[in-house]
């Protein structure tokens, strides 16, 4: 049975308990200021496989990392200067960067180069991924392939019974994050709600 909250209506100790369960393993959808999204403890691996069970992921797509602040993203990952330009400029906010990990983040990266994250511009999931002990590994609440949800009516008609934890925030954007790898030189990889002259701006380079 899923556990349902109005995310916008939680209270102080609701947040602290969400937080607490999905530390735990808690498989957990919840909006953000893009799309509706799936996560759960970036560390935990049997939750991990719910989710790519749950959406019908392949392994070869790699979940994103949501984190409440730069502090939590530099715990697992290093931190070049292009990193903190960035940061500055578009965190919070729908903007992805794949980054070198550091000796505790080596966990998360599941066979890939880099590590993707993000912190999202979402009061309320903020304060849930701020009162949390590990980062959230994350990707968008639907099944592989198919259309983002942003509707909570299809998101509980998909996800309610299967996810331990819903969150509904109303009607999501459907425009997903701008994905840009720093793991060497600066490449954009999808670009979504930032675009690419924005960054090559703050970076003042050309990305690829």
């Amino acid at each position: 049975m899923s556990q349902i909250f109005r995310i916008d209506e939680m209270t102080a100790q609701e947040v602290a308990f969400v937080a607490a369960q999905i530390d735990a393993g808690a498989v957990a959808v919840f909006p953000t200021d893009t799309v509706y999204g799936i996560g759960t403890n970036a560390f935990c691996e049997e939750s991990i496989g719910r989710i790519y069970a749950l959406k019908e992921r392949p392994a070869a797509a790699a979940l994103q990392i949501l984190v409440g602040s730069v502090e939590q993203a530099k715990k697992v990952v290093t931190w070049p200067d292009a990193a903190e330009k960035l940061a500055q400029a578009f965190w919070p906010g729908g903007l992805t960067m794949i980054l070198p990990v550091n000796e505790k983040g080596t966990p998360l990266l599941r066979g890939f180069a880099g590590l993707g994250l993000r912190v999202p511009a979402h009061a309320k999931l903020a304060e849930i991924l701020t009162m949390m002990q590990n980062p959230l590994a994350s990707t968008s609440a639907n099944k592989h392939a198919m259309p983002v949800i942003t509707e909570e009516k299809i998101l509980l008609e998909f996800f309610e019974g299967k996810a331990d934890i819903i969150l509904l925030g109303g009607k999501c954007s459907a425009l997903a994050s701008t994905v840009i790898d720093l793991s060497s030189e600066p490449a954009l990889l999808r670009e979504g709600a930032i675009f690419r002259q924005e960054i090559e701006k703050i970076l003042g380079l050309k990305v690829k």
